[in-house]
């Protein structure tokens, strides 16, 4: 990568290159990794160099709440009367006009199913939710519900990939490998980007950015894998071992010339060494107490895997992570809604729900941004035996903290839900706003590839100004 090419928009942006080589540095070196401090600090010092942003960000990272299999919009956030009222009936042609293309709105032909979930209003707001997100809903005064969201594939994995990278092909760096290449961790011993509940490679993999901006997937009931040293093992042995291991990828890489994956695989042996060095504490959750566990919803075997996720979100930010993409899957409800989405919530609704409150009680709200919302919405038309169809059209997500104004709707569906009709938004915007939310001018943040400048938002994308307080 020629830096020069790459203008950092944050003063802890990508770090530029220095004088004396890492790599040389690792070779000339007796111990190797002896001089992992050093460099570190060298780091920090040209970090703080950085170039200023284009303006003030109003969050520090960013945990995206990936609701996998597409959430009912109709059925969480969007309540519909009309729908309720139309039961069992074919969609009017007052409304099925409206339709751009039977396939952007999966199948628009099938009779209409009212909501078989309860909604109420709640908060200042007094803004409505289902009984699905309850315990989410108490916080609606915090969220802004984005109504409005709109794409083109009705399929499940191009859909995730649209939303994660701008591109149902996949072949795009995802949205999290941007941030950290334009921003990187606050934390020299901890990756910027993380992964919880894994999920298709594409939606956090680098593509054509270098291969050490991709996501860490880890599981968050075991941490990181092999992260503790051996028994019989000390830290200067360790020191030892991969700095030999280094020295010898060096010497390769020196003569093959430029190669992206072993470049991010000297810098991965680096961090893993921090990371043996200081990180099992930002997984040792039993530091926790029991009734911050209880909050997470971490008590109940239905909602433990999501609630410890979400405490580990927490503590990657308290720890400078920038970027956390957390997965819940199993919202797919083409048979019976109640009960695949009743699963679906009921083990994601509380801890949700908790991460919210726990981040507000320690100060953390205001500077990370939080995003739920999963690959597409659901149609209002009834398929197979009280289940519905995928339907890109449009669908809710929301945001929270980092800057956000909460307790608003922005956009809105017609009024059964089928398609965005007021204020219509893209994956882009949602991607443009998110690094607006981090203080990068989407424009600056780009890296130049076989004789282009590309960029995140490459299909085009405005922020969603009213987002904002």
């Amino acid at each position: 990568m020629d830096m020069k090419h790459h203008q950092s928009p944050f003063p802890c942006g990508r770090i530029a290159s220095s004088p004396l080589s890492r790599r040389q540095m690792l070779q000339d070196s007796a111990l190797g990794f002896g001089w992992l401090a050093a460099a570190g600090l060298m780091a920090e010092q040209t970090n703080a160099a950085g170039i200023a942003p284009a303006h003030k960000a109003t969050a520090r990272s960013v945990i995206f709440l990936f609701m996998a299999g597409g959430p009912s919009h109709i059925d969480t956030y969007d309540p519909k009367s009309e729908l309720t009222r139309l039961d069992g009936q074919e969609t009017p042609e007052s409304i099925s006009k409206n339709f751009k293309a039977t396939a952007m709105f999966g199948n628009g032909t099938r009779r209409l199913m009212a909501s078989p979930f309860k909604f109420r209003n709640y908060g200042e707001c007094g803004l409505p939710a289902s009984e699905l997100v309850t315990h989410t809903a108490e916080h609606l005064d915090e969220l802004c519900l984005i109504k409005s969201v709109q794409h083109d594939t009705v399929i499940h994995v191009p859909g995730e990939y649209v939303m994660t990278t701008g591109s149902i092909a996949g072949d795009r760096p995802s949205l999290g490998a941007w941030v950290n290449y334009g921003l990187g961790s606050e934390n020299q011993n901890l990756p910027g980007f993380v992964v919880l509940g894994g999920g298709p490679r594409p939606t956090f993999a680098p593509s054509f950015l270098p291969s050490e901006f991709q996501g860490t997937a880890i599981n968050a009931a075991d941490g990181i894998p092999n992260l503790r040293l051996p028994k019989a093992m000390v830290p200067a042995e360790r020191a030892g071992q991969l700095g030999l291991i280094n020295r010898l990828n060096s010497r390769h890489l020196d003569k093959s010339g430029g190669h992206s994956e072993l470049e991010a695989r000297l810098r991965s042996y680096e961090l893993a060494f921090r990371m043996q060095m200081a990180a099992p504490a930002v997984f040792d959750l039993s530091r926790e107490t029991e009734t911050t566990k209880k909050l997470y919803a971490m008590d109940n075997d239905k909602t433990r895997e999501v609630g410890t996720r979400c405490l580990l979100a927490r503590r990657l930010v308290e720890n400078g992570v920038r970027f956390i993409q957390l997965r819940v899957d199993g919202w797919d409800s083409h048979d019976d809604i109640i009960d695949g989405h009743g699963k679906a919530s009921g083990k994601s609704d509380k801890p949700i729900a908790g991460l919210i409150a726990d981040l507000r009680q320690r100060g953390l709200l205001d500077t990370t941004l939080l995003v739920w919302g999963g690959e597409f919405g659901r149609t209002p038309g009834v398929e197979k035996k009280g289940g519905r169809d995928h339907s890109p059209g449009g669908f809710t997500m929301w945001m929270a903290g980092g800057g956000i104004k909460g307790g608003q709707v922005i956009g809105r569906t017609d009024e059964v839900g089928y398609t965005a009709v007021e204020r219509i938004l893209s994956p882009a915007d949602i991607h443009a706003t998110i690094l607006h939310a981090l203080g990068i001018d989407q424009y600056q943040n780009f890296y130049e590839h076989r004789g282009r400048r590309e960029i995140a938002t490459f299909n085009g994308g405005e922020v969603i100004k009213e987002a904002f307080a």
